[in-house]
């Protein structure tokens, strides 16, 4: 629940920015905030991912009490964590201007959205960092002082977005100014609890050393899931390059779509970070068959609620449009609706998708959860090649719901070859 919450918490950031922007400054400022929502998926996606990986052997050791290797694993995370974040945010920044051109962002919307992406962009320190030390604060087993950090950087992210906007009148910019000095809070946070609270981690000079060793292990299984979550992301570019091609109106309405599939799919996304630690935890302990009743246990939750959220969307998916755009706005309301009523039909297939990929990489088999992203691309990609052009914006809600399905098709089969390779290696030992 504190996953979830947390989760939710950095769905809001998203959904204020676009809420406010949309209210006060109007539809092509919405647009500007969601034209580049693909590509900051991609770039924070792979730093997420790859926070997510530094923590899985944090949380091995500490299951098989192994402090002192789990301390190591810890500095040397936070050491390739800032120069990794910082090349990031220099590479991104600088390209800037050409994504949004390769992405054929209408010319009414370029300018707020080149802005609203730079932004971004340069706050990539920040969000690497609190999403490494909130992994490394869960794989000790507390998942709830991250949520209390994130909630209240987002009350600080609103008043930030109210004062940007309005106060000071620096537009979609401003939006992304008020997350990135919120979230650079709930880093600093972060750090600030993890070194007072935990004093399994206060370790000798020699165990701070960086250990080429264990950055191999570390990039080994982080990487992988960067690149998951980015080779997602470049399908997921490709639609919403051909999205774009549609005109400002379905700009409008993908991205009011988004944020609300994005908000309403947190629970399905913590539910399979809860997995990839837990997960990790019982690998590390020997107890492989508490995996599989983890997976059990997480699908009942998923089903229960899909129920729940299918009727509120299937019944309240324009009321939810309304936040974004005034009453008039008939098409991109029509449009909005569309798309997340055909997205929650799908829901399901994304919680089994969650579920099996987060237990094999909690289990250290990032490379097949990487290949499952693979053919989620591969899906999308022949979605906006031959079925947008065809049948337009009705493909483009289509399009996720298909990658979800190629992806669970391959995981299927590959969560069943990493149990019972586990289970087999039990047994020999």
């Amino acid at each position: 629940m504190p996953l979830l919450m947390g989760n939710l918490l950095q769905q809001t950031y998203s959904l204020v920015d676009a809420a406010i922007v949309g209210r006060f400054l109007g539809i092509n400022a919405l647009a500007s905030v969601g034209a580049s929502t693909s590509v900051v998926f991609l770039i924070l996606g792979f730093c997420n991912g790859c926070c997510g990986g530094f923590g899985i052997p944090v949380a091995q050791k500490f299951g098989a009490r192994d402090y002192s290797t789990m301390r190591r694993y810890v500095s040397v995370s936070l050491q390739l964590a800032a120069v990794m974040s910082v090349v990031i945010a220099l590479v991104t920044s600088i390209l800037c201007d050409d994504i949004l051109l390769m992405m054929r962002t209408p010319d009414n919307i370029f300018q707020g959205a080149y802005y609203y992406l730079l932004v971004t962009f340069i706050g990539v320190p920040f969000t690497f960092f609190y999403n490494l030390l909130s992994s490394i604060i869960r794989a000790l087993g507390d998942s709830k002082t991250p949520f209390w950090f994130l909630l209240l950087s987002t009350v600080l992210n609103i008043i930030l977005d109210l004062f940007c906007i309005l106060v000071l009148g620096w537009g979609v910019a401003g939006a992304a100014i008020a997350t990135v000095i919120s979230q650079g809070v709930s880093a600093g946070l972060c750090y600030w609890y993890m070194m007072r609270r935990f004093t399994i981690l206060r370790g000798t000079p020699d165990e701070r050393k960086f250990d080429g060793a264990l950055a191999r292990r570390l990039m080994y299984i982080g990487v992988p899931m960067g690149l998951q979550f980015s080779i997602t992301a470049i399908g997921s570019i490709m639609l919403q390059s051909a999205n774009n091609a549609l005109g400002t109106a379905c700009v409008a309405a993908f991205t009011a779509a988004m944020r609300i599939k994005m908000f309403f799919m947190c629970p399905l996304e913590s539910l399979g970070i809860a997995m990839a630690t837990y997960t990790g935890q019982n690998y590390g302990a020997g107890k492989p068959e508490r995996i599989w009743m983890g997976v059990k246990a997480s699908a009942l939750m998923m089903i229960i609620y899909w129920v729940f959220t299918f009727c509120v969307l299937m019944l309240g998916a324009r009321a939810f449009a309304l936040l974004f755009v005034e009453a008039s706005e008939f098409e991109i309301l029509k449009d909005t609706e569309l798309f997340l009523h055909i997205s929650v039909s799908f829901f399901p297939v994304l919680g089994v998708l969650c579920i099996l990929r987060y237990t094999i990489q909690g289990a250290g088999y990032t490379n097949l959860a990487m290949l499952s992203g693979v053919s989620e691309m591969i899906a999308r990609v022949l979605v906006s090649l031959y079925a947008v052009p065809a049948f337009g914006y009705l493909a483009v809600c289509f399009g996720d719901p298909t990658a979800w399905i190629a992806a669970v098709l391959f995981l299927i089969p590959a969560f069943i070859f990493v149990y019972r390779r586990l289970l087999r290696v039990k047994r020999e030992l």
